[in-house]
């Protein structure tokens, strides 16, 4: 498998120290993926800058506008809990523009799949509003451009972070073209995700909520995956599968309470990679979103791309180990959602 990976240094100058977001996330993955040799296994996407009228298939004009003044004045915030500093617009629009270069390249068959390892974050960010860590919501520009310029008819998002990914489903919650998964703690920040927001009007039923009590954890997650999100996508028969890849969900991430391990996210990884080989010719693109335990974060996505590697020989490396303590069941959650979705498997 040929797997590609975006990284640019200017993901380094959006940054707050004491912020959870901040670029020591980037640095140690980039330390510990350099430890293991994989960067010299993997290709690497250049990033560009995303071009105007690509962004504003997401964002108003004026939103970008306000970051980018906001930017120029030497930073603010937008809200409580999303920054911007001097560097922040050129970083917003370089991880934006770099998941586009990804999606191209795994689209133009250049490589099978790829990781955007990219910061600012994207999921939380609606139209004219940043949220929640989030500048631009850089999954959903893929999306567009994929839609735009390659004519694609059906598009899967599947989001993993422990946040519900409130500007991810805002943006297609009425659009048939893509399907929007999500599983996520709720209730919990951003307050939206229930199992019974599932679209509307030529995109009703393409929104499929998972919203879990915390302590959900491996086993809960390979259920969900097996019994929700693989007949969600072979109903839908995607051409192309985006992930935004938030590693928060991890037994001992500060932001949250669920239980899953590194080996769990390796197991989703390998779940997304076989759905893509049987339904989209394993176009298959994921970017980074949440996830503030540094090393759960750099080990889940070391593993990661042993997984779309195909290297079977890989040998799982957790240095933190499974969760401390029992899980708790999702039979009744599985349930709920298959009812309401009209779920079966394969």
């Amino acid at each position: 498998m040929a797997t590609g990976y975006v990284y640019h240094p200017i993901f380094l100058e959006h940054d707050l120290p004491g912020h959870p977001e901040n670029q020591r996330r980037l640095k140690i993955l980039l330390r510990v993926l350099e430890e293991y040799k994989m960067l010299t296994r993997l290709m690497p996407i250049a990033a560009l800058p995303i071009t105007p009228a690509r962004l504003e298939r997401v964002h108003e004009r004026h939103y970008v506008e306000q970051v980018q003044s906001m930017a120029q004045r030497g930073g603010g915030h937008l809200d409580m809990d999303t920054y911007v500093r001097a560097a922040s617009y050129e970083a917003a629009q370089m991880a934006a523009g770099g998941l586009v270069e990804a999606t191209r390249a795994v689209l133009e068959g250049e490589m099978d799949n790829a990781f955007a390892l990219v910061r600012p974050p994207g999921h939380h960010a609606l139209r004219s509003r940043g949220m929640g860590f989030c500048l631009f919501n850089n999954v959903a520009v893929a999306a567009r451009y994929a839609l735009a310029e390659y004519k694609l008819d059906r598009i899967l998002i599947v989001d993993f972070d422990v946040h519900h990914g409130n500007g991810t489903q805002a943006e297609f919650e009425g659009d048939p073209a893509v399907m929007y998964v999500s599983t996520h703690q709720y209730p919990y920040y951003p307050g939206t995700g229930h199992w019974s927001e599932t679209g509307y009007g030529r995109g009703a039923g393409n929104i499929v909520n998972v919203p879990l009590s915390g302590r959900v954890g491996d086993k809960g997650f390979a259920r969900i995956f097996q019994e929700v999100v693989e007949p969600a996508a072979w109903r839908f028969q995607p051409q192309l599968i985006l992930v935004s890849a938030g590693y928060d969900a991890h037994w001992d991430d500060p932001l949250a309470s669920m239980l899953l391990s590194v080996g769990g996210y390796s197991a989703i990884a390998k779940a997304l990679v076989a759905l893509a080989k049987e339904l989209c010719a394993g176009k298959l693109v994921f970017t980074l979103e949440g996830g503030y335990h540094l090393e759960a974060l750099a080990y889940s996505i070391l593993n990661t791309f042993a997984v779309l590697l195909a290297d079977e020989s890989w040998q799982l490396v957790d240095p933190l180990g499974p969760a401390p303590d029992g899980e708790r069941p999702v039979d009744d959650i599985i349930e709920q959602v298959k009812q309401v979705h009209r779920l079966n498997r394969r």
